[in-house]
């Protein structure tokens, strides 16, 4: 059996686009029959939420989709680096914020989640916490296109 990839999802606060990220990846690996080859967790990075269930509009969007999210907010914490393969974060914001406090020397890969974006033209998943219901579907949307093009690169190799 090939070792287990370790994926970390990250945004600010883990209350909307990390756990949603989180909920779609865990989806689209038990669909392919793939739940022993990955450890999928998402952490915020700010502990403003620490033990919150995702945003209930999040989470009314979501099972909307048939997702149903599950995740209680947690903040990254300094050892995530060296458990997690990749950590990936929502926005260019995220991703300097998580370069700046990385220990050097340690294995993960820090990736932009907008970098495995295929059929949608975005830099970033942008942040729906102020914004309304359309906000909230564009995310769904930007994740689930994604999250399948992240799932296909960590597969092909």
């Amino acid at each position: 059996m090939p070792k287990q990839q370790y994926i970390l999802f990250i945004c600010l606060g883990n209350i909307c686009r990390s756990p949603m990220a989180e909920t779609i990846f865990a989806s689209m690996v038990e669909e392919r029959g793939l739940s022993d080859s990955f450890v999928i967790d998402s952490a915020g990075l700010h502990d403003y939420h620490e033990g919150d269930m995702a945003d209930p509009r999040m989470r009314r969007h979501a099972s909307m989709h048939g997702y149903y999210i599950t995740h209680r907010s947690r903040p990254i914490e300094m050892q995530d680096f060296s458990r997690f393969d990749y950590i990936i974060g929502m926005d260019r914001q995220n991703i300097r914020a998580l370069q700046m406090m990385q220990p050097a020397g340690s294995k993960a890969q820090v990736l932009e989640m907008a970098s495995f974006l295929r059929h949608h033209q975005s830099d970033s998943v942008p942040d729906p916490y102020y914004g309304g219901d359309a906000q909230f579907e564009h995310v769904i949307s930007l994740l689930e296109d994604a999250c399948a093009s992240l799932l296909d690169w960590l597969t092909e190799a």
